[in-house]
């Protein structure tokens, strides 16, 4: 199984963004998908969840209310939108994909510990 993550690029301050996670294998059904970030000198930040187990989306407080989850699953691919672009928000951007089997509590999602797949991830420059 494959993520290749598209879509970072260079933008101003309250612009917004459209990030691509394709997912090889079909292996959107059974799989929670997630996104995280990492900006310079910092640690890897979750961003947000697409979890199978209930059909549910959580965001970080960091993005939500800015930032939507959304998949085709037509072409395997989970989109990361982001409005309303901040300069704190500059980070290179990973999608990640782990089996949901219901059997995980959502505090093991957002560390960011239990991910079977990496997507090689994508820059996100936000200019003040």
């Amino acid at each position: 199984v494959q993520l290749q993550a598209s879509g970072g690029g260079l933008v101003q301050a309250g612009d917004s963004l459209r990030l691509s996670c394709a997912a090889a294998g079909r292996i959107l059904r059974n799989y929670g998908m997630a996104w995280f970030r990492q900006a310079p000198g910092k640690e890897r930040e979750f961003v947000g969840l697409i979890k199978r187990s209930n059909n549910r989306i959580y965001y970080s407080d960091s993005v939500k209310g800015r930032f939507t989850i959304s998949e085709d699953n037509a072409k395997s691919t989970v989109y990361l939108q982001m409005n309303s672009l901040k300069p704190e928000d500059t980070a290179v951007y990973y999608c990640a994909a782990s089996y949901d089997s219901g059997i995980f509590r959502l505090g093991q999602w957002v560390q960011g510990i239990l991910y079977d797949y990496w997507g090689q991830g994508t820059l996100v420059t936000v200019s003040s």
